[in-house]
């Protein structure tokens, strides 16, 4: 409101009311922009002094099921038997033509003992032994380097140690660390270079989908700036929160991707509503108040939503899967902090300025006042022939759902990490040299008096190829350690019978753990809980959009079609990960499977990408609705205000999403290629076709409440004054 003699983009009196709780927030960052923007710098900068060691400092093993008789075993090798865990690491040395003997391959054997027990991380070392690590030829052997910490130092420990001890390669010895701490070690170290490479991609790529979404250059970079502020944040956040709890790196790379797409969408989703709102008034302010009365509104919606589908991963008992969640909500929250607080600052501060290096074909969008034109002629489209479509896209997405039935999940195998990597090149050696089965040996603890019953009941397990002698613990105690050598590959699904064997016929004293039985333990978690998470996140889903929309009816199809998309997500993944195909495009080897930890974190992160678009759409058809009470009328009008945007945020996310395509690390690039899909079929065909369809065919009954519950629940509308 202006008045006589006052400037136009003078403020109104801090008694005039501005609207709702979000309307005041964004009118009170307006007002105190120099504060807001110093406590912003004050924070970026105090955090963002940890980011830059967020990748060295942050864990990088976690992956176990807590509680699980593997891990039980790991425990009692680490305390009663030097060390000599799954979490050790295994020191390969190998000559083509110099036995173990030879005085050349004995020097490196007592150098590399050297530089493991110089190292306090590492307990007792353990030299070759005949019949147990030392090959049939006897040209390799395997140091034992026992594990004197927990999984995430020895982590850390092969990382400052793998370079030393494959220096002492040369000579025709070869030497290289593997085991499973090298495989987290070598598999980290690429998957954050991948990380990185591929988020450097996705930045110019971003800032050319935004400048052509906004047509103008300040608009773009705003999102950017705001996201690399909750980024920088974020990093720090988790490194001061590593001081606490052992957070996965992870967590790290997951955030990193995970909050430029959805800060992005934020961020584009408030700047088109102010933009629409300085149409109407020259005042800065009073545009902000109403950008936050509504968009801000979806946008608070959207980031709980977020958050509550990724707490519901919490429940799953492994350490690397919670602290990745944890650190995907810890830099959603920090990207949400910022597009409620530091964005509307900036907004009021620019006023029309927003709009200041305008390309040419964007001064008609900025005098668009009914929405996209493009896109109010596609929802009347819509609301002419809405069962074609709807019928249409259902079976779209049913057939890419139908090969989720065949979906097979296990944790990855060594085929993740790069050929050249020194943990590969030793686990090979191993196979190569003493059996296909050699680097994934089973741990069996038992008591001393039932050894020999364990030892002669492993060796008759189809699937055992070998059991090693009986090694007693290194503590005195009552208690030894066979090992049991599968007939196959670690990886190979067969290996989950012959454990499930061993832990049926062993007496009930033995426990049964080592590597493969930590990933096999940790993947029936994993599958245990699927359920569970899944149905946790369906009905908070659920919950959520009804609390913000009112109406039963909708807020079931905006969940029910977000699964829907999701189940369409998975089976593509099938076709390409699972059965190969364009493999040779993408440039992976299939393993057969997904990775066993991807439909329980990759559900809830699919979902809540859907359930962010369903917010956007159907937060401003039901702000339409509470204008004209049409809705028919609500869906043409919410279609031509968001369909714009919500493209826009979509080819911004399958942009960063699809750079992760091209890692070489199969992780990421599984995971870029799942997400990038997943956005794809939920923008194009849920979005844009499927539910704007729905809402013309259910009509005013989508939008119906019983008086019971509209008084049951928080009175919440979108629209402004």
């Amino acid at each position: 409101m202006t008045t006589t003699g006052q400037r136009q983009d003078s403020p109104p009196p801090p008694t005039e009311s501005v609207g709702g709780p979000l309307a005041r927030l964004g009118a009170a960052m307006a007002d105190n922009f120099k504060w807001v923007i110093t406590a912003w710098l004050v924070l970026v900068v105090a955090l963002g002094a940890a980011a830059p060691s967020v990748f060295s400092s942050l864990a990088g093993a976690g992956w176990q099921a807590n509680g699980s008789e593997s891990v039980q075993v790991r425990e009692l090798a680490q305390e009663h038997f030097g060390g000599n865990a799954s979490s050790a690491i295994q020191v390969v040395v190998h000559s083509d033509d110099k036995p173990l003997d030879d005085p050349a391959v004995q020097q490196v054997l007592g150098e590399a003992t050297s530089v493991l027990t110089a190292d306090a991380r590492i307990g007792e070392v353990i030299p070759p032994q005949p019949g147990m690590t030392i090959s049939p030829d006897g040209h390799t052997g395997i140091l034992i380097a026992g594990a004197n910490a927990n999984t995430d130092d020895m982590v850390r420990a092969v990382d400052d140690l793998g370079g030393d001890l494959t220096a002492l390669s040369g000579d025709g010895i070869d030497v290289y660390p593997t085991g499973a701490s090298a495989l987290w070690s070598d598999f980290n170290k690429a998957n954050h270079d991948a990380m990185i490479k591929a988020e450097m991609m996705s930045w110019p790529v971003t800032l050319g989908v935004m400048v052509l979404a906004f047509g103008s250059l300040v608009a773009a970079g705003l999102p950017l700036l705001l996201t690399l502020a909750g980024l920088v944040a974020s990093a720090g956040g988790l490194v001061l929160l590593n001081e606490i709890t052992p957070i996965s790196v992870w967590a790290m790379n997951f955030a990193m991707m995970f909050a430029l797409a959805l800060g992005i969408d934020y961020a584009l989703f408030l700047v088109v509503r102010f933009r629409d709102a300085l149409r109407k008034t020259a005042n800065a302010r009073l545009a902000v108040a109403e950008t936050m009365d509504t968009a801000g509104k979806a946008v608070l919606l959207s980031g709980l939503t977020v958050l509550v589908s990724l707490s519901a991963v919490l429940l799953v008992p492994a350490p690397a899967v919670r602290t990745m969640a944890v650190g995907i909500m810890l830099a959603v929250a920090f990207v949400l902090a910022a597009t409620l607080t530091l964005l509307p600052a900036v907004l009021a501060k620019l006023g029309r300025k927003v709009n200041a290096g305008s390309l040419p074909y964007a001064k008609k969008q900025q005098n668009e006042t009914d929405g996209s034109p493009l896109f109010t002629k596609w929802g009347k489209l819509l609301d002419r022939h809405p069962w074609p479509f709807a019928v249409g896209a259902v079976a779209i997405l049913i057939g890419l759902a139908i090969p989720v039935l065949g979906l097979k999940v296990a944790m990855p195998s060594i085929q993740v990490v790069p050929e050249d990597a020194a943990v590969r090149q030793g686990y090979e050696l191993v196979q190569e040299q003493m059996g296909i089965g050699a680097p994934g040996a089973l741990q069996i603890v038992v008591p001393a008096a039932d050894a020999q019953a364990a030892a002669e009941a492993a060796a008759t397990v189809d699937g055992v190829a070998a059991v090693t002698p009986a090694m007693p613990a290194s503590d005195g105690s009552d208690l030894v350690m066979l090992q049991a050598l599968p007939t196959v590959d670690p990886s190979d699904p067969a290996l989950g019978g012959t454990l499930d064997t061993l832990r049926g016929e062993l007496p009930d004293s033995a426990l049964i753990g080592g590597a493969p039985a930590e990933n096999l333990d940790l993947q029936q978690a994993l599958n245990d809980y699927l359920p569970i998470v899944i149905v946790v996140i369906l009905l908070l889903g659920f919950l959520l959009l009804l609390v913000a929309l009112q109406a039963p009816l909708v807020s079931l199809i905006g969940t029910v079609v977000s699964l829907l998309s999701t189940a369409a997500a998975f089976g593509a993944s099938k076709l390409i990960f699972q059965d190969g195909h364009l493999s040779d495009l993408l440039g992976f080897t299939p393993q057969g499977f997904l990775d066993g930890w991807g439909p329980v974190f990759f559900f809830a992160m699919i979902f809540a990408i859907a359930m962010d678009y369903t917010v956007f759409l159907l937060s401003t058809v039901k702000e339409q609705y509470e204008k004209t009470g049409s809705a028919r009328g609500a869906q043409i009008s919410g279609m031509a205000h968001s369909g714009r945007v919500i493209f826009a945020a979509a080819a911004v996310m399958v942009g960063v999403f699809f750079s992760f395509a091209l890692a070489e690390p199969l992780p990421p690039k599984e995971m870029g290629i799942l997400l990038g899909i997943a956005v794809l079929l939920d923008a194009v065909l849920i979005r844009l076709v499927l539910l704007p369809a729905l809402l013309r065919l259910t009509g005013n009954a989508a939008w119906w409440s019983p008086n019971w519950l509209r008084k049951a629940l928080p009175n919440i509308t979108f629209s402004h004054g």
